[in-house]
């Protein structure tokens, strides 16, 4: 990104050979201000609209990602590397989620009475004005449409700050809104630079802030956020941690293993990251994950059949080389991947490490990419340790025969926002979505996401 004429310009790159894509001038601060309160203004008329007409504008965006679906997952090809399966099946989940809002959202925000022993008294759900999001480029459509459709069907606006590198797809999501008939400013997009947003969260017409990204970017907008007294949800990083029990079915669990571990190419808050094995099947587990691990072959993010595309960037794989490196060093083993490949763009294996122990990269730190550690644990017990001997709690998962004992790890045990018992912890729409300690706070989706950003107001009617 560079200035442009006073204004920035905002340059996507292919990671795949590191071509320059198309570049987009961004907006100036006073330009993505006067942006902000045009969002504000539709306020006003869209809280005051029927959940009737809300719907039906919803479903009309539903629809509109799935004629153009094709168009948007190239898209985010050109501007971020995903294969365009996984990027078709992104369009079609943000559509689920659209239909999903349009016909359960006045359910979710129906008054509650209360019994109050004389007096009518209930609960009432409004809208609280304009939300700013600051989305990550890694799920560049789900992540804003997570957040935009049960915002907007609550009676809120919207502004977006996308990541930088994911431009056309920031200015694409708000066409979604305009091609499905929404008021011209209850969805806006800003292009704008990280250095930017503390203005932004200070403008009088923000009334609330959510952000997907890292440690670092969340600490920096809570703080802001709070300096104005104004809400915030966190969705951070993650460090996944998988429990492989003696009883677990290996092939099954080494097959969910690697379906965790190399979502969107590994670049997923919610990937399974470490693998913690009980000692007596730890070998049998890492052969078969190996296998299915190298299933994932390194292809051409446009060929229908390619299941590992590039990283997001040259600097990004660098940085995920480093910690395998590091860990190696510390005396890790190798047993697939983990070397750089002679090309050019931001391509790196499938790789699995073993023999990971605390105080290696693999095992403290969030590994943004198609990396698996795994590490050994002497029982069930020494199993949730290390699950829980992390600063993260966004998702885990429990690999075992035993249902009930799964079932009582999941609930009781693991420190984390979301708790899956044999299948890859992912986000759905009917679920809420977010974690505790380092991964964040607050609720994506389902019911409880949708009261996130909402007043909830008691009211009280006693007779005069």
């Amino acid at each position: 990104m560079a200035d442009d004429q006073g204004g920035r310009r905002f340059q996507a790159v292919d990671p795949s050979d590191g071509t320059p894509g198309k570049s987009y001038i961004g907006h100036s601060v006073g330009e993505a201000l006067a942006i902000v309160g045009a969002a504000h203004t539709a306020y006003g008329g869209w809280r005051r609209t029927s959940f009737a007409e809300r719907s039906a504008l919803m479903a009309k965006a539903a629809a509109t990602l799935r004629r153009r679906a094709d168009e948007f997952a190239a898209l985010m090809t050109d501007e971020m590397g995903k294969t365009l399966a996984e990027g078709r099946a992104e369009i079609e989940k943000c559509a689920v989620n659209c239909d999903y809002y349009a016909q359960n959202a006045e359910a979710f925000l129906a008054s509650e009475p209360v019994d109050m022993g004389g007096p009518k008294a209930f609960v009432a759900f409004r809208p609280i004005g304009t939300v700013l999001a600051v989305m990550p480029w890694n799920f560049p459509f789900w992540q804003v449409f997570r957040f935009a459709a049960p915002t907007l069907m609550a009676g809120n606006t919207a502004v977006l700050k996308h990541a930088s590198n994911v431009p056309g797809c920031a200015l694409a999501i708000e066409d979604v809104f305009r091609d499905a008939g929404f008021p011209a400013d209850v969805f806006r997009t800003l292009l704008i630079p990280s250095s930017d947003v503390k203005a932004v969260i200070e403008a009088d017409a923000i009334a609330a802030v959510t952000l997907t990204g890292s440690v670092d970017a969340g600490r920096h907008v809570a703080s802001q956020a709070g300096a104005v007294l104004k809400k915030c949800v966190l969705e951070l990083g993650g460090a996944d941690a998988y429990l492989v029990l003696e009883d677990a079915d290996i092939d099954k669990a080494a097959e969910v293993a690697a379906t965790a571990r190399m979502v969107n190419g590994g670049q997923s808050c919610i990937a399974g990251k470490r693998f913690i094995a009980v000692a007596a099947i730890r070998e049998a587990f890492e052969t078969a994950l190996v296998k299915k691990m190298e299933a994932f072959q390194m292809a051409d993010p446009r060929r229908e059949a390619a299941k590992l595309g590039p990283m997001e960037s040259v600097a990004a794989r660098d940085a995920i080389h480093k910690q395998v490196a590091d860990s190696v060093d510390k005396g890790a083993k190798l047993l697939t991947g983990g070397q750089v490949p002679d090309r050019p763009g931001a391509w790196y294996p499938p790789t699995v490490l073993t023999n990971v122990t605390a105080g290696m990269p693999a095992h403290d730190e969030e590994v943004f990419g198609p990396v698996a550690a795994v590490i050994e644990a002497k029982d069930e017990a020494d199993a949730i340790r290390i699950a829980n001997d992390s600063p993260f709690g966004l998702g885990s998962g429990v690999l075992t025969s035993d249902l009930a004992r799964g079932e009582r790890i999941a609930t009781e045990e693991l420190e984390a926002g979301m708790s899956f018992v044999n299948q890859n912890v992912r986000s759905d729409s009917r679920l809420p979505f977010g974690g505790v300690k380092h991964s964040g706070y607050g609720r994506e989706v389902s019911s409880f996401g949708i009261r996130e950003f909402v007043n909830i107001k008691s009211v009280l009617v006693h007779p005069s």
